[in-house]
C-alpha cells in the first residue's frame, strides 16, 4: 500500500512533511523576509516545539526536512513548495523570490522517503501551495494573486489532468499589497470534508458560488479577529475531520467554530505564525490524508 497520497483537505492526516524551524531563522532578517513586530526567533522556535508536539500525540508519522543553515527561513512553512498527489508529488515554482530553493529540497525528501515526483513547475509558472484546496478527489482549485499566476495553473492541468484530476483557477484580490501574503487558504479553511471557516469578503465570488452548489456549509470567521490576527485566525489545519489545530488568542473564532460540532486544541503563535504570516496549515504539508 503506497503510504503517500494527499487529495484531501481534512480527512485523517498520517503522514506529514515539516521543518523545524533553526539557524536560518535565527539568522533571518526581518525586513528582508516580511516578518512584522512579534518576530522573535527563540520564542518562534520554542512555539514551533509545542506545536510539533499536538500533531506527533495524533499519532501522525513526520517526515522531517532538517534546517541546515540554508539560510531559507519560510522553508518551515512547507505546505507551499510542493503538492502530493495520489500519483506522486508536484513540485511548485515559489511567487516569494526568497523561496526560490525550498522546490529542491522538497524533491530531494520525497525521494529519499520512496515517493515518486509526478513533475514540477517550470518558466513563468508559479504556484504556492497555501493557494490550493481540494473542492473533492478530482478538483483542486488555486487562488491566483502574488504567489500564483496562470501559468502555473495551466502547467497543473497538464500534470493533473491525465490522473482525472482538473485545476480551477480564481483570481484573489490586491488585499494587503504585493509583499503581503494573502493566500486562497488566508481566507478559507477546510474543517472538515463538507465545513469551511471562511473571510468571505475576500472569497472570489465564483468560488463562493462554487462551493455553495457543492452544499459546503460556510462559516463565518469573526471580522474584527481575521484583522487581529492579521488572517491568520483562519488558517485552521485538521487533523482529521473536525479535529482541527489553531493559533490561541481568538476566542470568538474558536467559538464558532465550536458551534458547529468541531473539536478545536491551541497553540502559541504569535513569534511564529503571526510574526511570519503562517499558521498551523502554512506549517504542515500531508503527505497521507485516508478515510
Amino acid at each position: 500500500m503506497s503510504r503517500y497520497g494527499c487529495q484531501s483537505m481534512a480527512a485523517p492526516m498520517t503522514r506529514v512533511l515539516m521543518r523545524r524551524p533553526g539557524e536560518s531563522l535565527r539568522r533571518a532578517d526581518p525586513a528582508e523576509w516580511h516578518y512584522n513586530d512579534y518576530f522573535d526567533a527563540e520564542k518562534a522556535i520554542a512555539q514551533y516545539d509545542a506545536f510539533v508536539e499536538l500533531v506527533a500525540a495524533s499519532g501522525t508519522e513526520i517526515v522531517w526536512l532538517e534546517d541546515t543553515g540554508d539560510g531559507l527561513s519560510d522553508a518551515m512553512f512547507t505546505r507551499d513548495a510542493s503538492l502530493i498527489t495520489r500519483a506522486g508529488a508536484v513540485l511548485l515554482r515559489m511567487g516569494k523570490p526568497l523561496r526560490a530553493g525550498e522546490p529542491e529540497l522538497h524533491g530531494r525528501a520525497y525521494e529519499a522517503a520512496g515517493i515518486p515526483v509526478l513533475g514540477r513547475l517550470s518558466g513563468d509558472a508559479r504556484i504556492e501551495g497555501g493557494d490550493t484546496l481540494w473542492l473533492d478527489e478530482h478538483t483542486l482549485v488555486v487562488g491566483m494573486g502574488f504567489r500564483s499566476n496562470r501559468e502555473g495553473v495551466r502547467q497543473l492541468n497538464e500534470l493533473l489532468n491525465p490522473q482525472g484530476i482538473e485545476v480551477l483557477g480564481f483570481d484573489l484580490p490586491v488585499w494587503g499589497g504585493e509583499a503581503a501574503c494573502l493566500h486562497l487558504m488566508s481566507v478559507i479553511s477546510p474543517l472538515a470534508e463538507d465545513v469551511y471557516l471562511v473571510h468571505s469578503r475576500l472569497i472570489p465570488a465564483a468560488l463562493w458560488s462554487l462551493m455553495k452548489e457543492r452544499g459546503i456549509t460556510l462559516i463565518e470567521a469573526p471580522e474584527a479577529e481575521f484583522h487581529d490576527s492579521l488572517g491568520l485566525n483562519l488558517n485552521v489545519m485538521p487533523l482529521s475531520p473536525g479535529d482541527c489545530l489553531m493559533i490561541d488568542g481568538f476566542p470568538g473564532t474558536r467559538t464558532v467554530m465550536e458551534r458547529h460540532g468541531i473539536r478545536v486544541r491551541t497553540f502559541a503563535g504569535d513569534a511564529l505564525c503571526m510574526a511570519c504570516e503562517g499558521g498551523p496549515t502554512c506549517l504542515t504539508n500531508p503527505i497521507l490524508r485516508e478515510a
